[in-house]
């Protein structure tokens, strides 16, 4: 006896089954910042900004409180103690704030500004490298596992659409862009400080020149001086987004053979021959590129800041 679906079912089936597993779509909305029309929390417009709340915005809140309630954590607890023994964890972290200081600021800005740009320069690490883990550990993967085999959450609820979108705030170029801004000023102030306000302008190009190189000298150098913090916002973007296309690009194989061959045994042999051990390997190399992506942030705003000190050598 044939069941015939009714018109609307069936043509929504038809069309689904004719759009089959779209690979550019699934890695788009993994990597952006949301994949949904509506962020998680709508919030007013001020000065022509919208502050709703994207997936971003709340990786943010949760970097920062994390960073911010951990270190108070660990520094208040240690000031607590009779005896001044560190615990592990502010062994640590006693360990990440020597590294930045002594291998970091201290050789590029010199001894004597080292207290005074470490805690910048050691906030910008440790935020980025905390923003690029979390973006590998597949939390709100496994919510949203979750979600669809045992929560059953409204699709409109703020727990559902917090789900979708990009977890690597430091693949937003408005984050690293931020970041940057934060760089820039610092440089300027660096220069300022040390210089004062009209001789740090003064040295972004050499004394003693021709009159005539001045007119050609002086845009390349203020073009010099913008490029910096875009090279920076950049290079960390570029870095975190690169990876995780890669990584999924890798995964969407086993699918898109799968619709191919329309067997499932198709997919699972790609996968175990070339996804798994490929993805694994990227993996492994995006956690190095974790690292070293703030490690390259944090040392070049160093050198930019020191450049600003050290402006006559």
């Amino acid at each position: 006896m044939l069941h015939l679906q009714p018109p609307a079912e069936a043509e929504q089936a038809a069309e689904a089954a004719k759009e089959g597993f779209n690979a550019g779509k699934t890695i788009i909305e993994h990597v952006s910042n949301t994949s949904v029309t509506e962020p998680i929390i709508h919030l007013p417009r001020a000065f022509g900004v919208d502050l709703s709340v994207t997936k971003h915005v709340l990786m943010l809140w949760i970097v920062a409180a994390i960073l911010f309630i951990g270190i108070m954590l660990l520094v208040r607890r240690f000031l607590r103690q009779e005896r001044l023994v560190p615990s592990r964890a502010m062994t640590g972290l006693e360990i990440v704030i020597e590294f930045v200081r002594d291998s970091i600021v201290e050789p590029n800005v010199g001894h004597r500004w080292s207290r005074a740009w470490t805690p910048l320069v050691l906030t910008l690490f440790l935020f980025i490298f905390l923003g690029n883990l979390l973006g590998v550990i597949p939390i709100f993967d496994v919510l949203e596992l979750a979600n669809s085999l045992f929560i059953h959450a409204s699709p409109d609820s703020v727990f559902a659409r917090s789900l979708h979108g990009g977890v690597t705030v430091t693949a937003n170029y408005n984050v690293t862009a931020a970041l940057a801004t934060v760089a820039f000023f610092a440089i300027i102030v660096a220069g300022t400080r040390a210089h004062g306000f009209v001789q740090h302008w003064k040295n972004l190009v050499p004394a003693s020149m021709p009159v005539y190189i001045y007119p050609i000298l002086i845009p390349i150098e203020i073009l010099g001086m913008f490029s910096r913090p875009f090279a920076l916002t950049m290079r960390l973007a570029g870095n975190m987004v690169g990876g995780h296309i890669a990584i999924l690009a890798l995964l969407s194989l086993v699918f898109i053979f799968t619709q191919l061959f329309q067997h499932a045994f198709a997919g699972i042999g790609i996968g175990l021959v070339m996804s798994l051990p490929v993805g694994v390997a990227l993996t492994a190399l995006e956690l190095i590129v974790i690292l070293v992506q703030a490690y390259v942030f944090a040392l070049l705003t160093a050198v930019f800041i020191g450049m600003a000190i050290h402006a006559h050598h």
